[in-house]
């Protein structure tokens, strides 16, 4: 069924991987919530759109193998990273932990930690027996608001 103007309008959630005031890496829930019920193209019949947010630099599938672990990183540039398959884990550094599945997503815009250089970051690893096939959306241009801590996507 489109979308049409007498329905509510959906919210998508998402998770956040920043850094708070304090330099340490956690994570929140955060939600899309700007969509505008309108055909993607001219003649499509309408359903609900989201805005644009920001202009990408890449996009890449990775594959983690079964009992993967990357211990202590940080994402390697902001980026939204997408399940399509299989199930992975995130921990930041106050110790929230995170799984995610196929279609949970998360951004991960934890660069420029600041603590003990064995623990700067997250981990994040498969979980099951299953190998995780992820796509990643990376950004070049990101840059958080003044408060670390809001959800940059509305």
């Amino acid at each position: 069924m489109p979308a049409s103007e007498d329905q509510t309008s959906p919210s998508v959630p998402y998770w956040l991987l920043h850094v708070g005031v304090d330099g340490v890496s956690t994570q929140r829930q955060c939600a899309f919530t700007q969509f505008e019920s309108k055909g993607i193209q001219p003649g499509a019949d309408p359903q609900w759109v989201g805005k644009t947010v920001r202009q990408m630099s890449g996009v890449m599938t990775t594959v983690l193998p079964v009992g993967w672990v990357g211990d202590w990183h940080e994402n390697p540039a902001p980026q939204w990273i997408v399940p399509l398959s299989g199930r992975w884990f995130v921990e930041a550094m106050d110790g929230t932990r995170r799984e995610f599945g196929s279609g949970e997503m998360s951004f991960g815009a934890d660069q420029g930690c600041r603590g003990p250089k064995d623990r700067i970051g997250h981990r994040s690893g498969t979980v099951g027996d299953r190998p995780c096939t992820l796509m990643l959306v990376q950004f070049d241009d990101w840059t958080p608001g003044a408060d670390p801590s809001s959800c940059p996507f509305a």
